[in-house]
């Protein structure tokens, strides 16, 4: 169990708080000074360092919850977390949220619909927008995630949306749980191979609705029969209907993930490595390209590329020899 810590002080982009401990003990206003820090300077050797010991240090588990906007995901999260925090354990929210057509930033829709208590230190919940980031997670998320995990008991990321494409949730938490309501059609996402391949669990919100969750989740049974067995509750927030029982089956799932963490973690680490490179390294070389290349038409692309190919190749072989 997380410490309940108490609240520290920091302005909202001053220096990161040092080491984890130190963190640790810097309450909800510490996190969020790091989780900004994270978003505005991620290349920081002290936001690294940071990262690094929360990487090695994994406290709780991280649950993705993701399904179609309207599904119930951020109401079925608020009685999650009064039902954790009963059991006398922490919990963490990352809700990646529309982003605003005007300022970039989160709308904070899902926020609105959560009842947290400020005062309580074993709740934090973080809003951050997905802006042009597909796949249903921002681009802070994975970094966002692994802060979090070393310092609650549990951590609850809600994704924008999930179609069937949008699987990248999947890559950033360690259990994933997928929402579908009752007669809404949602079976036939599960027909599609992104999306059926990353749940751990199935959740049918509004179960209270009775005939049309027992129908659906018939269908869902018989969907995911094609994959493998995956448990599949009938949960309603507003009653409270299944909700112990979801919370049993994150636990049950939890034992089965353990023995296998280090290994799925290091390789979602990797993953996240590659990918930021290819974006950095990827958009950079852009810049050059249209530097050196398309706003000058006597340059010839070919032979232009092969020499760059070449010396970066030789320039980056170099640098990472031996790799610190």
């Amino acid at each position: 169990m997380a410490e309940n810590a108490a609240s520290g002080s920091g302005s909202a982009l001053g220096p990161v708080s040092g080491p984890l401990e130190t963190l640790k003990a810097g309450g909800k206003r510490a996190l969020a000074n790091a989780l900004a820090r994270v978003e505005a300077a991620s290349r920081d050797p002290a936001t690294a360092a940071l990262l690094d010991a929360a990487f090695a240090a994994p406290q709780g588990i991280a649950l993705g919850l993701t399904g179609p906007p309207g599904v119930g995901k951020s109401t079925l999260i608020d009685a999650l977390i009064r039902a954790w925090r009963a059991t006398g354990r922490t919990v963490g929210v990352i809700a990646v949220d529309p982003s605003s057509s005007r300022s970039g930033g989160a709308l904070l829709g899902d926020r609105t619909r959560l009842t947290v208590d400020p005062a309580d230190t074993g709740i934090f919940v973080r809003s951050m927008a997905a802006r042009d980031r597909l796949g249903g997670v921002a681009e802070i998320t994975y970094p966002a995630v692994v802060l979090m995990r070393a310092l609650y008991d549990l951590v609850i990321v809600e994704t924008v949306g999930v179609g069937q494409s949008e699987t990248a949730i999947a890559e950033v938490s360690d259990l994933t749980a997928v929402c579908v309501q009752p007669g809404s059609g949602d079976t036939l996402q599960f027909m599609k191979a992104g999306v059926m391949e990353i749940p751990d669990m199935v959740v049918v919100t509004k179960a209270d609705l009775g005939a049309l969750a027992t129908r659906t989740i018939a269908d869902l049974r018989g969907a995911l029969s094609l994959t493998g067995e995956r448990p599949i509750l009938g949960v309603s927030a507003t009653s409270g209907e299944g909700v112990d029982a979801f919370v049993h089956e994150i636990c049950v799932q939890t034992a089965t993930f353990l023995p296998h963490s280090n290994q799925i973690r290091y390789d979602q680490a990797r993953q996240w490595a590659l990918g930021q490179i290819s974006v950095r390294f990827g958009q950079f070389g852009l810049q050059l390209v249209h530097r050196h290349i398309v706003d000058n038409r006597d340059i010839s692309p070919f032979g232009t590329l092969s020499r760059w190919n070449s010396h970066l190749e030789a320039t980056m072989t170099e640098a990472f020899r031996p790799l610190p």
